[in-house]
């Protein structure tokens, strides 16, 4: 890997596990003052850098963690955070986020503008484009799932009812209290 002189001045092999290594990497795109505080950070994160053609002003960082994943494949919880910065970005699923830290201000491709801050919950539909400018930081946690066509959703439709009289029964309250 790199090398990050420490507080002493000297420099030390760095290890993949080290924190500074992501340090190193934050410093290229954002003040030390920034780098600092997102260092510090113990959810683990990894870089997840925005598409260049997407940004429009600043230089924002993000990165991600998956939290989850459903059996199928489909569904998938992200942690995310970024830092100041104004970008498109395009969703090819159903996204629905909570806002646990920070703010952003979104707008849609009619121009219809939102202001989401902690412990907000907002829904980008599949197909949507939206502008979002981060004044300062936001963290949110994302559920990802890709939308049925049509088509699915009646074969799914077919089959629910196909197969209801085989399905096990919930066992209901009373298996609760017990």
């Amino acid at each position: 890997m790199g090398k990050s002189p420490p507080e002493g001045g000297t420099a030390r092999q760095l290890r993949a596990d080290d924190p500074t290594v992501e340090l190193d990497v934050l410093e290229q795109t954002i003040s030390i003052e920034g780098a600092r505080a997102l260092r510090h950070d113990a959810e683990g994160l990894a870089p997840a850098p925005i598409p260049k053609a997407w940004i429009l002003e600043g230089t924002p960082v993000a990165r991600k963690r998956q939290l989850a994943g459903s059996s199928d494949r489909l569904a998938i919880t992200f942690m995310w955070d970024c830092t100041a910065g104004r970008f498109n970005w395009y969703y090819d699923d159903d996204e629905v986020i909570h806002v646990l830290e920070g703010m952003v201000l979104v707008e849609d491709a009619a121009g219809v503008r939102r202001r989401l801050q902690a412990g907000d919950t907002f829904l980008f539909a599949a197909g949507s484009r939206y502008h979002w400018t981060v004044p300062h930081y936001v963290r949110k946690i994302a559920f990802l799932h890709p939308p049925l066509s049509w088509e699915m959703r009646i074969i799914r439709g077919v089959l629910k009812r196909l197969t209801k009289p085989f399905r096990r029964k919930p066992a209901g309250a009373a298996a609760w209290r017990g």
